[in-house]
């Protein structure tokens, strides 16, 4: 396996246009690193620049100790697997898995054995004599990789190959490819947009937004310390809170009432030049509780308010409510723009609060609620920087932001 280096990779096309912006990654030799973002943010391009099949306008892409950047994809000793499985229907899976032995002229015996061993790994050896049309699509995909895996190739390249398959079989094949990756020990870079998929899978996740690199880091950094808007609106499912804020030392003004925050990220609000004016608290569903189920251990640790409950949906071990607000403009203006570049829905219009499923918050109930005030994330409006970033803990935070972003 190599590792891969890009530096200062752009992307153009004829009208000028940088699908591709200024682009930095190291991908550590055995490294799974996940690159994720919405349609259009580049990742595809990316992929497409390592492999070959896209020209890079400028910058070094550098597979192990060789700058590939005029190499024909066939001399890179790459394998990848796409997302339309690309398989031969008149082949049967064996002679998918050996058509790139077949290719480069390998003997009979040698293609046998990789075949098999490959066959073997992937639990595909009942189906080694039938054809593409009469395989499921969690066994097209396997027969797939099969393909890549035999090649010996000196990184692993996935454009969103689950996108196609059923919700369950996407979860089965997850645990497959995570299995392997680890079994293996490939350099993997392996493009989603999903997000569920970039925090199950990836040892690291490029976090990609109209070209631009935003933050680079594990997964677990993604989440509890997300280095814009953008970050902290595309990872998590249910997605982050967004809501007006305003701050005064450490006691933090939200729609639902006041909350005193760690003096540590009042500190750091302080120190970014904050003068005053409306901030964008951001708090992930999680991050609430009932608070009659609160423990009184961990009660201190965060505030309780009331709220009017507009709508509840209990699902046995969880329970959602739902509590609306309303924000002033310019924290509306840049949630709608937050939804756009997200391809989602409005993020302005109500509270998203994940409970215990114990919980017996009903509809139109004036809950007693407590949300934990360490893990309230204070964003600038006009630029959406994350004013409490944890920066030793947040990995590469890189990303373009405000007018800039959209430039």
């Amino acid at each position: 396996m190599a590792a891969i280096s890009m530096r200062n990779i752009f992307k153009r096309y004829g009208d000028g246009f940088p699908a591709v912006n200024d682009v930095s990654i190291d991908v550590a030799d055995g490294e799974f690193m996940i690159l994720v973002g919405p349609s259009g943010c580049g990742k595809s391009t990316l992929l497409r620049m390592i492999v070959g099949l896209e020209d890079i306008t400028s910058g070094d892409m550098i597979i192990g100790d060789r700058r590939v950047n005029d190499l024909a994809p066939r001399d890179r000793n790459l394998a990848m697997v796409f997302q339309n499985y690309a398989l031969y229907p008149h082949l049967t899976v064996y002679e998918n898995i050996a058509f790139p032995l077949r290719l480069q002229g390998v003997d009979n015996a040698t293609v046998d054995k990789k075949v098999r061993e490959a066959s073997k790994t992937l639990e595909l050896d009942e189906h080694l004599d039938r054809k593409p049309g009469n395989l499921s699509g969690g066994q097209r995909q396997r027969v797939a990789m099969g393909r890549a895996i035999v090649r010996d190739a000196d990184a692993f390249l996935f454009d969103e190959p689950l996108s196609n398959l059923d919700a369950k079989l996407r979860g089965q094949m997850r645990t497959e490819i995570a299995r392997l990756q680890k079994k293996m020990g490939m350099t993997t870079v392996y493009v989603t947009h999903d997000q569920t998929e970039a925090m199950t899978l990836g040892h690291r996740v490029a976090v990609l937004k109209r070209g631009v690199l935003q933050q680079l880091a594990t997964p677990r950094e993604l989440y509890e310390n997300p280095g814009n808007l953008f970050v902290a609106g595309f990872i998590g499912s249910p997605p982050m809170n967004f809501l007006p804020a305003t701050l005064s030392g450490d006691k933090l003004e939200l729609p639902f009432g006041t909350v005193t925050i760690p003096a540590d990220r009042a500190d750091k609000v302080a120190s970014s030049g904050y003068g005053g004016g409306v901030l964008i608290a951001g708090v992930r569903p999680e991050h609430f509780e009932d608070a009659t189920l609160v423990d009184a251990s961990k009660r201190d640790g965060g505030s309780t308010f009331t709220a009017k409950v507009d709508q509840v949906e209990w699902l046995g071990n969880e329970t959602y409510a739902y509590i609306p607000f309303t924000a002033p403009p310019e924290v509306t203006d840049q949630l709608d723009q937050l939804a756009r570049d997200l391809d989602g829905d409005s993020m302005r219009s109500q509270l998203v609060i994940n409970l215990d499923g114990a919980s017996r918050v009903a509809e139109g109930d004036d809950a007693e609620l407590w949300v934990d005030a360490g893990q309230i994330h204070l964003f600038d409006p006009a630029s959406g920087r994350n004013l409490t970033l944890d920066e030793a803990n947040a990995g590469t935070v890189t990303g373009l932001q405000g007018d800039a972003a959209k430039a």
